[in-house]
């Protein structure tokens, strides 16, 4: 136990330590300038940007490893209208998505490996069931990716089958021997 007087001073250092920590960790982890509606900087996820036909801009997280794919947008409280989430994965297959823990409404798009949309599930609730029994989502198609967006986005740009949308992937570390 150590005295009040020295409790008092330290704490108070301390709190304010801590607070600037914070600040600095916490606008060191917004991928986007406030002022602008472009991603900015190096951010530790990287942000693919997805262009339209018509030439909007979705800034969309990639989700390229299991874990940020089984993550998703999990949790999140809001996403905003041009944000979004890429799913990329390994091969072509008929990816099962569900909406476990998912508080927003979405619309999620099916793109085979030409980035043409294959299938358009929209306005898809979030679930907060405990158990197993969110519904789940698939196309009748294959895929190779898989792009979450806020729900009406989709009908709002015109993002429904046989759309082609332009996005380039980072390019992947080379393996290390």
């Amino acid at each position: 136990m150590c005295p009040k007087r020295f409790q008092a001073r330290t704490g108070r250092r301390f709190g304010l330590l801590v607070w600037i920590s914070l600040l600095w960790l916490g606008l060191s982890a917004v991928p986007w300038d406030a002022s602008s509606t472009e991603p900015t900087g190096a951010t530790a996820e990287p942000i693919v940007t997805v262009i339209t036909p018509k030439g909007a801009r979705i800034y969309a997280e990639l989700a390229d490893t299991i874990e940020k794919r089984a993550r998703g947008l999990m949790f999140r409280d809001s996403l905003a209208k041009d944000r979004g989430m890429l799913f990329s994965f390994p091969e072509l297959k008929h990816w099962t998505f569900w909406m476990k823990n998912t508080k927003v409404p979405l619309d999620i798009i099916w793109m085979d490996r030409n980035k043409k949309i294959v299938h358009v599930e929209a306005n898809v609730p979030g679930c907060n069931r405990t158990d197993e029994g969110c519904l789940q989502y698939q196309p009748a198609q294959e895929a190779l990716y898989v792009l979450e967006v806020a729900a009406g986005v989709a009908e709002a740009l015109k993002l429904e089958r046989g759309v082609t949308l332009q996005f380039q992937l980072p390019a992947s570390p080379p393996p290390s021997h």
